[in-house]
Formats: structure tokens, sequence, C-alpha cells
């Protein structure tokens, strides 16, 4: 078995990084980032960079570090939150935005893993989303056809990894980066923790080793909260 396992964020992108590539990263606001690997594609200075994320990151944290640095020229992504930096961007017309209702830009994802080039959909008809796509009619409901989302690097967040390559995710994590993690040409991963080869029951495991090219352990870990909303106490 080939060692998948490398010492340090930089090493885990070393020779798969360059101008104009497009990168999928996986994370569902702020759960899931990967957080070590995105500082170390910034300080590699790559730019001109197509991303597709749920999201870009917010103030400081995630993707924004690259939007912030002027790496990022697109974003495929579904939401745009509270990152106002990315509403300036793209107001400006420094920021090219191609917007995906959620589902559908899941589905895009999954379908480049599964090699499907293009499927039908309802979310989206009649509105901006539907504008220049080709539509079919099935069972009397019109369907608009979305293509396939493919990348030439993934950068995954993992719970747990064996050396092989295996993952588990927990809870939200699991939105987009099982989807991302078969859907792009290399595909490195960032986990909390590496486990023994043998530790994890096959019934358990999110992603088989086949997807994973690379792997490393998190140095950063974070795990911020977009918004923390408390109940207020109740006065006596």
């Amino acid at each position: 078995m080939a060692n998948k396992i490398y010492d340090s964020p930089e090493a885990a992108l070393q020779g798969v990084l360059f101008d104009g590539m497009t990168i999928m990263s996986g994370g569902f606001g702020l759960t899931g980032n990967p957080e070590s690997l995105i500082p170390a594609i910034r300080d590699e200075g790559v730019r001109e960079l197509t991303v597709i994320s749920n999201n870009c990151g917010a103030t400081g944290f995630g993707l924004y570090l690259l939007l912030e640095a002027g790496r990022i020229r697109k974003m495929v992504s579904s939401y745009v939150g509270e990152n106002k930096l990315f509403e300036q961007l793209y107001l400006a017309g420094e920021l090219e935005l191609e917007l995906n209702p959620q589902g559908t830009l899941a589905e895009r994802v999954r379908a480049g893993g599964a090699g499907i080039p293009a499927f039908y959909t309802k979310t989206g008809v009649g509105t901006l989303v539907a504008e220049g796509k080709p539509s079919e009619t099935f069972d009397g409901h019109e369907y608009i056809r979305e293509t396939w989302l493919r990348a030439d690097l993934a950068i995954i967040k993992a719970w747990r990894a064996d050396p092989a390559g295996n993952l588990m995710f927990r809870k939200t994590a699991r939105n987009f980066n099982p989807v991302m993690a078969t859907a792009a040409r290399v595909t490195v991963v960032e986990a909390e923790e590496i486990v023994p080869l043998g530790t994890f029951d096959p019934d358990h495991i999110h992603t088989p080793g086949i997807y994973v090219d690379r792997i490393v352990l998190s140095t950063i870990n974070e795990k911020r909260i977009e918004q923390r909303t408390v109940r207020q106490r109740e006065t006596a």
C-alpha cells in the first residue's frame, strides 16, 4: 500500500497546486472546513482560482483567507451568508459567481464523482437559475438540465482517517465533504485523528480510501460558530 500520510499541510499539497486551477473545498458554513489546508494554499501563492464550495467562509476564517488575499477569480457556491467581503467583491465586479440552489450544488458535485455529465431537476424552473439552460418535460412538468462539477483538487476535512484513506465524518461535516472527495483528480484530506489500519468497522466508513490520495493530521481545529444564539435567562 502506497504511503498516503504526509507530515504537514504544505507537504500534502506539494506538486498539485497551479494558477487557474479549480478547487473543491468541503464544509457547511464554518463546519467541516479544511482549516489547515486553506492557509497553506494561500501561502503557496496560487491565484486565479475557481473554488467550488457551499459558501466562502466568514471574516478571518476558512475560504475568506483566499478571498481576502485576492486569489479567487470565481466562486461556484450556494450561500453568500454573512461574508461582507464576498458581497462587496461580487457587486464591484471583481469576483465571478455561479450561484446554485443548495441541493443542486450537492447533486452537481455528486454527479461529477459518479461520472454523470448532466441531470434534470425542477429546482430553479421559472427563475434566474434556469436562464440559458436546456429544459425537458417529464410527466407534464418542466425540468432544467444541470451539469456535473469536477475539480483539479478537493480539500477535505475528516474526523478520522486510517492510513489507507478510509474516512469518517461527524454530523454537519458530512454535508459536502464526502461527495467532494469523489469528484476531483486529487483529493487531499486533513483529519483530526489518524488511526491504525483495521480500526474502522467497514460498515462505519463514510468515504472509502480509493478516493483519497493524501492525508495529513490537522494542525488547526477551531470549529468556529458563525452565529451563537442563546436563550435569555428568565428573571425571577
